[in-house]
């Protein structure tokens, strides 16, 4: 039988007195990653036997709108390699990734 390994991620909210985040902080010991501060943290778990995704979509009250617009296209393209490598879907990835980049053209994220 192989041994278990178990392997811990925290995450920190600092709340001010109306519950908005003000601090964000995230730990993950076997990165190599302590006590580090994030202005936004988006957590998806799927829930097998509801068949549902759980969310936690989190940032900070001085998060700037246009640091969030970066971190919404960074995490599509993100969500767009996981989805391939997770389904080898090549035609609704190369679908994704057009998504991506119709999006950071309207937010005007690239230069042509």
């Amino acid at each position: 039988m192989s041994k278990t390994i178990t392997s811990k991620i925290e995450l920190n909210v600092e709340l001010d007195e109306n519950r908005i985040p003000e601090k964000l902080n995230w730990s993950a010991e076997d990165g190599g990653i302590s006590n580090e501060e994030a202005k936004a943290i988006m957590l998806s778990v799927w829930d097998s036997k509801a068949q549902e995704t759980l969310k936690i979509d989190l940032w900070t009250k001085d998060m700037p709108v246009d640091e969030m617009k970066l971190f919404f296209h960074q995490t599509l393209v993100t969500m767009s390699d996981t989805f391939m490598r997770a389904t080898q879907d090549e035609k609704m990835t190369a679908t994704m990734k057009d998504f991506c980049d119709y999006f950071a053209e309207k937010l005007e994220l690239k230069k042509n």
